[in-house]
């Protein structure tokens, strides 16, 4: 499981208005720079900037593609909307995706967009997907959490009734490569999204951009960990930095900034189109000058 102080970062492409082989040439590129440590993709059914009606591909489809062509990475979806797929049928998916990456899954997931988003409201209704409010929604987070561990790592098939999950007879096998499991990130910051983080992951994500604010909600999961009896450096705390291919110093202030806040995981977002070896420049410019 990923601990520790020392700086480990990644590149996040969003999936939209892009094509699959410019996403596939950055990953397999990065995959030979060992800078950069890990690699993400996002979980929207329809792009969320740029023309609406635009490429949009599917997260953990493009992600199982992708951990078969690279050997290093660590990857995940930054992060799975708990929304879109029942736990049972999503910790298939990501055993599955373990088991094609032989072992490099980091397993991100949160509760889903948020109701005051628009324009990725939009894909629930355009799936025919229940948007439920948000207690609903970290609730069910909650359980989908609990369910997943359970199926990546019990040996006999299960009965679950919760509030929101009910399985009879739920198995995983095969099971994921990493033991005990892959580690689990969650992202988000409301108060309830951050008790569910002291229960379950191993990694916050914080969505970046006000470190103050960032620092006032790790706070507040510091005193869900202490609730609970967890030590809160259990939880490498995560977040996300613009990257700008022309002001890389505003980025790596950025970064700066984040690692003075204690967020140690840093996840580089690369807007498209991606220049020609981006991820070259990305540890030459940018990791290789911050870290």
């Amino acid at each position: 499981m990923t601990q520790g102080h020392q700086p480990s970062f990644g590149i996040m492409t969003a999936p939209m208005q892009v094509d699959y082989d410019d996403v596939q040439r950055v990953w397999l590129e990065a995959d030979a720079i060992p800078q950069i440590e890990h690699a993400w993709l996002f979980d929207h059914l329809m792009p969320i900037g740029g023309d609406p009606n635009g490429p949009a591909y599917e997260g953990w489809t493009l992600l199982s593609a992708l951990a078969a062509q690279t050997e290093r990475l660590r990857l995940g979806l930054l992060v799975t909307s708990n929304r879109f797929r029942p736990p049972a049928m999503l910790a298939k998916i990501a055993a599955t995706v373990d088991v094609v990456s032989h072992g490099r899954l980091d397993f991100g997931i949160g509760a889903g967009s948020r109701p005051s988003a628009p324009v990725a409201r939009r894909e629930y209704e355009a799936h025919g997907l229940p948007f439920h409010d948000a207690a609903h929604a970290v609730g069910a987070l909650a359980e989908a959490c609990t369910v997943i561990e359970r199926l990546w790592t019990s040996d006999e098939p299960f009965d679950f009734d919760g509030d929101f999950v009910h399985l009879t007879g739920a198995f995983c096998n095969p099971k994921p490569v990493q033991r005990p499991r892959p580690p689990i990130l969650i992202g988000g910051g409301s108060t309830p999204t951050l008790r569910v983080v002291a229960e379950h992951a191993d990694l916050w994500n914080f969505q970046g951009g006000d470190m103050a604010d960032g620092l006032r909600r790790g706070a507040v999961l510091d005193g869900f960990c202490a609730e609970i009896g967890r030590d809160p450096l259990a939880i490498t705390r995560s977040t996300n930095v613009p990257v700008s291919y022309d002001r890389p110093g505003d980025t790596r202030a950025a970064i700066d900034q984040a690692l003075q806040a204690g967020f140690h995981h840093i996840v580089l977002m690369l807007p498209a189109p991606y220049p020609a070896e981006v991820a070259r420049w990305v540890a030459e410019e940018l990791i290789s000058r911050s870290a």
